[in-house]
This record gives C-alpha cells, sequence and structure tokens, in this order.
C-alpha cells in the first residue's frame, strides 16, 4: 500500500542482509525520465502497469535483491506469480489514519487526486487487502519504529 514505507523499510532490510535494493518506481521514473504522477497524468494508468510489470518481473529474478514494489503492483496476478516462484513477500500493514496523515500534503501520487484522501485510500485499501494477504508474510506496522519493522523483516528471511 502507498505511504507505508516500502522503499525506507526496504533500504534498510538490504542493508542489513548485505544485498542489493531495487524501487520499481525509481527505476520506471529513471527508464521514462518521468515522475509516476506524470506517467499517469502523460500515457494513463494502464501504459504505467504494463511497464510496471515487465520492470518488475525482470527485477525479481535477480539473485540477493530487496525489492520495493508500487502499492498496486502484487495486484498484477503475473506479479504475484513470479513473486511467489522467485522470493518471500511481506506486507506491510499500516492503519488508513497512519496513512493519511503521511500523505495527506503529498502531490505526487496520482491514486489520490481527489479531494477525499482518507476516504480514496480506505477504498483502495479494501480493495487491495484480500490480494495483499497472499504475501507470505504479514507485518503490523502500526505500532513498531523502522528498526523493529527491519528486524522482524530480516529475522523472518533469514529463518525462512
Amino acid at each position: 500500500m502507498m505511504g507505508v514505507g516500502k522503499s525506507t523499510i526496504g533500504k534498510a532490510v538490504s542493508n542489513q542482509l548485505s544485498m542489493e535494493f531495487s524501487d520499481i518506481d525509481k527505476i520506471i521514473e529513471k527508464k521514462l525520465n518521468l515522475s509516476i504522477k506524470q506517467i499517469f497524468e502523460k500515457k494513463g494508468e494502464k501504459f504505467f502497469r504494463r511497464l510496471e510489470e515487465e520492470v518488475t518481473l525482470k527485477e525479481i529474478k535477480k539473485k540477493n535483491k530487496v525489492i520495493s514494489l508500487g502499492g498496486g503492483a502484487f495486484m498484477n496476478e503475473k506479479i504475484r506469480k513470479y513473486t511467489v516462484l522467485y522470493s518471500k513477500s511481506f506486507w506491510l500493514d499500516l492503519n488508513t489514519d497512519l496513512i493519511v496523515r503521511r500523505l495527506h500534503n503529498i502531490k505526487k501520487r496520482p491514486l489520490l487526486n481527489n479531494k477525499n484522501i482518507k476516504l480514496t485510500l480506505e477504498k483502495i485499501f479494501k480493495d487491495r487487502k484480500k490480494i495483499y494477504s497472499l504475501a507470505n508474510y504479514k507485518i503490523d506496522c502500526n505500532n513498531l519504529s523502522t528498526n523493529l519493522i527491519v528486524k522482524k523483516i530480516t529475522t523472518l528471511y533469514e529463518n525462512d
């Protein structure tokens, strides 16, 4: 889900495990020299999702890598299938009220381009949580610091 800290946590986990880190959204932005919001505006969500699938499937096949997927990527059946085949997945679950607080002033989220961010986030989360629950692990991030989340993930990863 957007705003839960995937990139921050992913970087910290990659450092802890001495692995390379990939942020799919950043790779796409660099490839097109456009922000995600600009890609949605200029080329549309359908174009973005096709490119997201292509980039993600390529990255997932690489070894010894921590990958931050975009918030909607796991909704893609092919991405989910490859994720299960090639990696371990972690759902960073965070209360929508906390996400709203984190994102209320951010204008770069293309799916939040309306006035009621809380309602929009609640709908997106409701639509996605069943699919998110297919991840190998669910981490309840509501009362945990970044360090504790990282420790939980690295412990689960190393003990699996």
